[in-house]
């Protein structure tokens, strides 16, 4: 094995590698983001015409109801105010009231009929963006995940989504018949009283100011409390892993301030969006109100002065009461669509997001993986201001250990990254038997490592789930093997349902170590040909290190390995010991040579509290 830092006169890099902050992906201007929401609905514009007839259908036949009323009215009149004997015509109004009921029926059955159909639409919509958003997530790199806050990223793939739905399916079909009902509407006011139509028509330009301010300053307020909503997911996230942590620490306090901080952003953003969009209907029917009142005092004029019958003076108000009902509902419709764009923004702005660096088209197959790995001429930085790693050399023979330490921040387990194409490099090159790691792709290239890192990620499952996550065909009796290879089987058999035991999402049934010997069980019985062991004993005791580290030794055999670690005990068997610093690889060989050079090695192995 060969190792060589190049450029060593470069200016010397900082003793810790940053991370950028999180950040937030800009989103879609509202107009951009309307237009690719109807682009989502043009697939299904066969069932949003059938809808758009059904709501225009319902609409019109409900409108013919005050005109039947009129006519009723008037026949009573008639008979109570005709010829002496004359009396009413309650046949007449038999027939009529069974025509209205008939009327009725039928437009309650279309209007139903629309519902369906547009609720099935949005549904449609709705399932793919969510299956696009979970194929989104799947295609973006590391680094998104690690610049944004997980309660964010949450927010825009459940909350978002739901929200969109549920402002497609409340406002597209009322937004329809709405504003075809107020056309109509209009339009028999004119035939009836072009006078009383006018009086009626004069709030209108009010009405539709007031409607444009109030909608101009609802959407930002959406989106501010939409923002706000992620980041307070995001930290009752944080909270939740680290429960324990907060306590043991004294943090409660500290942590219900932080919470009551993110509630009360909330709870102002969110106050602010739902006073704006709620004032639009009782503003609107405010100026409505005053219309309706215009009309019958002008109305019950043109009645006194004998132009207008009683008949189509309560009709014409019936229709004044439906033109005004669908305008403040339009204006309803108006608030709740600022918060559908707000959502539309945030999915989209996620959907937009800058992806991995796609698989190349014809990718390199594989063959007998033996487990050479070099690093040829590495350079990397997480931030482009921020030097890690650069001009690295590295070759690691097919079954040899190599060990990496370092102090916090020197560049070790963005070695493991790199390697498994988490971050792709910035220059140089990562092979894996002689090809190219970016000439692979990604799937093929991970099914030859198995890592085992700091981080004890279980799923919620049985243990045997656990242990075959990454071997799903996997039997029983080889997850088993695997157990007993790893140390496993021991303290599972001692619990009550053994390998059928169910963990919880933190698996908060088994220890901190018996979590990490699972990992290794189940990188065990994945069979890889290299190993990334990434500080895999850093959160245990001295006892469990001990099982941890037979349970790797036999993970280890016949494999090649890369084993980052911090407690330098877990390295003595290594076959080389690399040491790197701020990126750089300063020295390398094994323990006990290391030891005598009296060098970085050595001053990391006395510790902190030797002399210099």
């Amino acid at each position: 094995m060969t190792a060589t830092a190049r450029d060593p006169d470069r200016a010397t890099e900082p003793d810790r590698a940053t991370e950028p902050d999180r950040a937030t992906e800009p989103d879609l201007p509202a107009g951009t983001a309307v237009r690719r929401l109807v682009g989502l609905l043009r697939p299904h514009r066969g069932a949003a015409l059938l809808a758009l007839l059904a709501g225009l259908g319902g609409t019109a036949l409900n409108a013919v109801g005050p005109l039947l009323l009129g006519r009723i009215t008037d026949i009573i009149v008639a008979g109570v105010t005709g010829p002496p004997g004359a009396g009413v015509d309650f046949a007449a109004i038999g027939r009529l009231l069974g025509v209205l009921l008939a009327v009725y029926v039928a437009a309650s059955g279309l209007m139903l009929g629309q519902g369906r159909l547009v609720a099935s639409a949005v549904w449609q919509v709705v399932h793919r963006l969510r299956a696009d958003a979970r194929a989104k997530l799947a295609r973006l790199p590391v680094r998104h995940f690690d610049r944004h806050a997980t309660g964010d990223v949450l927010g825009r793939t459940t909350t978002d989504v739901d929200n969109l739905q549920q402002t497609l399916q409340q406002s597209l079909a009322e937004l329809v018949t709405s504003t075809f009902s107020v056309l109509v509407m209009l339009g028999l006011m004119l035939w009836i009283s072009p006078l009383l139509a006018g009086v009626m028509l004069a709030s209108l330009p009010v009405a539709a100011a007031l409607a444009a301010l109030l909608a101009r300053r609802a959407q930002p307020s959406f989106a501010a409390q939409y923002t706000a909503g992620g980041a307070l997911a995001g930290h009752v996230e944080q909270v939740c892993t680290a429960h324990a942590l907060v306590r043991s620490h004294h943090r409660r306090d500290a942590v219900e301030r932080e919470f009551a901080a993110h509630n009360a952003a909330v709870t102002r953003a969110g106050s602010a969006a739902q006073f704006v969009s709620g004032a639009m209907e009782p503003v609107m029917m405010f100026v409505a109100n005053l219309g309706y009142l215009a009309v019958a005092v002008v109305g019950a004029w043109k009645v006194l002065a004998g132009t207008l019958t009683l008949g189509d003076v309560q009709a014409f108000i019936l229709y004044a009461r439906q033109f005004s009902q669908p305008i403040v509902e339009i204006a309803s419709v108006a608030g709740r669509l600022q918060a559908g764009v707000a959502s539309a923004q945030r999915v989209f702005g996620l959907l937009d997001a800058p992806e991995q660096a796609p698989d190349p088209d014809d990718p390199v197959r594989p063959g007998r993986i033996t487990g050479r790995v070099e690093f040829q001429d590495v350079s990397f930085r997480y931030a482009p201001d921020v030097p890690l790693i650069e001009r690295l050399w590295l070759v690691v023979p097919p079954g040899a250990t190599v060990a990496v330490v370092g102090p916090t921040g020197a560049g070790k387990t963005t070695l493991g990254n790199l390697l498994l194409r988490f971050y792709d490099v910035d220059s140089g090159r990562i092979l894996i038997n002689g090809t190219d790691v970016t000439s692979l792709s990604r799937a093929d290239l991970r099914r030859q490592f198995g890592l085992v890192g700091q981080d004890t990620w279980l799923v919620g499952g049985t243990i045997a789930d656990n242990i075959a996550y990454g071997s799903p065909s996997a039997s029983r009796a080889e997850v088993v093997e695997a157990a007993r290879a790893t140390c496993v089987d021991g303290f599972v058999r001692a619990l009550p349902d053994g390998y059928d035991t169910v963990l919880d999402d933190d698996a908060a049934g088994v220890s901190a170590g018996e979590k990490q010997l699972i990992t290794v069980a189940r990188a065990f019985l994945a069979r890889p040909a290299v190993l990334v062991l990434d500080e895999a004993t850093s959160a245990v005791d001295t006892r469990t290190e001990l099982l941890i580290s037979r349970a790797m030794g036999a993970l280890r055999a016949g494999r090649t390995s890369l084993v980052i670690a911090h407690r330098l005990s877990t390295v003595r068997e290594a076959d080389t010991i690399v040491v790197m610093d701020a990126g750089r690889i300063v020295e390398q060989g094994g323990h006990e040579e290391l030891l005598a050079a009296g060098g970085h090695y050595a001053r990391l192995h006395a510790g902190p509290d030797a002399p210099a």
